[in-house]
């Protein structure tokens, strides 16, 4: 058992004052103004609170936790109810940031009325703010609009089109290609999504789409010119076991400090250095002396086996109320 406590006021910035909650709008705002804007994944509680109170911007909780988090090949997998059990969790611990949920594939790929009606799950049994959803997908983002849904887009290298693309893959490389992504990315902002992902896409077309477009783009894998940047957590600190993209940062190894912690438990386990007596709950002195019985004395009475079995029952009582208490003080 564990008892972590966190506040529920917005975290304190660097300098010891406290951020405004980013919304929606605010993203824009940070564009108008030249204000980078820094987003990162998180898929659980414990993550999302490190990554709030750390400041970022907006936690998206992305259908690649299916790959990090769950282990399959691709994000294919994930499904709508699984992708809401996370942003639950997520949503709990945030407090600043913009949170907002990947649709998983299958979920907005059919009739436009299911896709919103999925789409206002996350946002009213999930908490999100808004969701993301990949492709020049007009219509739709139009209705989630319409349905007082905010929507990001996603373009460029599209991870739910992994087959169709045959892998993940560099988009975007011709002029034709930019032009038409371009012109995607236009027709999407002039739908009503409220900022555009580019992952996977030369620097030049990113840059060139970022400076045209009148909502903010977010980077991944587009180089350094999008007005914002977004990174998988676990690519960031290392816990993953695949290579790292190209575009990739490691910021911490996590996996080494992880690895070298339980390692080092299990070798204190296998040497009885774990617990110690520091660490273990103690009877009071009273009943301690009860148990200090000479193991010589195997014919003791009845009566004095009784009386040793007493003190064990109440014992039990007071080193459970010791433990509560120790970890309400703890």
């Amino acid at each position: 058992m564990s008892v972590s406590k966190f506040s529920s006021d917005p975290p304190p910035a660097s300098g010891g004052l406290s951020l405004p909650k980013v919304t929606m709008p605010a993203l824009g705002e940070m564009k108008r103004q030249g204000k980078p804007i820094s987003a990162l994944t998180a898929y659980d509680y414990p993550t999302a609170c490190l990554v709030d109170e750390a400041g970022v911007d907006l936690i998206l909780v992305g259908d690649s936790l299916a790959m990090v988090v769950l282990g399959h090949e691709n994000t294919l997998a994930i499904t709508v109810d699984e992708m809401l059990h996370h942003t639950r969790a997520v949503r709990r611990a945030v407090r600043r940031a913009l949170v907002v949920a990947d649709m998983p594939f299958g979920s907005y790929h059919g009739a436009i009325g299911e896709a919103v009606a999925n789409a206002v799950r996350f946002v009213k049994e999930a908490g999100a703010e808004a969701v993301k959803i990949e492709g020049p997908r007009v219509e739709l983002v139009r209705a989630l609009v319409e349905a007082e849904v905010p929507v990001i887009g996603h373009l460029g290298l599209t991870p739910q089109s992994v087959h169709r693309m045959g892998g993940y893959r560099v988009q975007a490389r011709t002029v034709d290609a930019v032009l038409q992504l371009q012109a995607d990315a236009f027709a999407l902002a002039h739908a009503g999504a409220d900022a555009i992902v580019l992952e996977g896409i030369p620097r030049e077309a990113a840059a060139a789409i970022t400076a045209a477009l009148p909502v903010p783009t977010i980077g991944i894998g587009a180089g350094p010119d999008c007005d914002g940047q977004i990174l998988v957590f676990h690519d960031l600190v290392n816990l993953t076991s695949a290579p790292a993209a190209k575009f990739v940062r490691r910021y911490g190894d996590a996996s080494a400090l992880f690895r070298s912690a339980v390692e080092h438990y299990r070798e204190d386990v296998e040497h009885h250095a774990f617990p110690s007596d520091a660490e273990s709950y103690h009877l009071p002195e009273a009943a301690r002396r009860l148990f200090q019985v000479d193991r010589g004395h195997e014919d003791a009475h009845d009566a004095d086996a009784v009386m040793n079995a007493d003190a064990i029952v109440n014992s039990d009582a007071v080193v459970n109320i010791d433990a509560r208490e120790e970890m309400n003080q703890a």
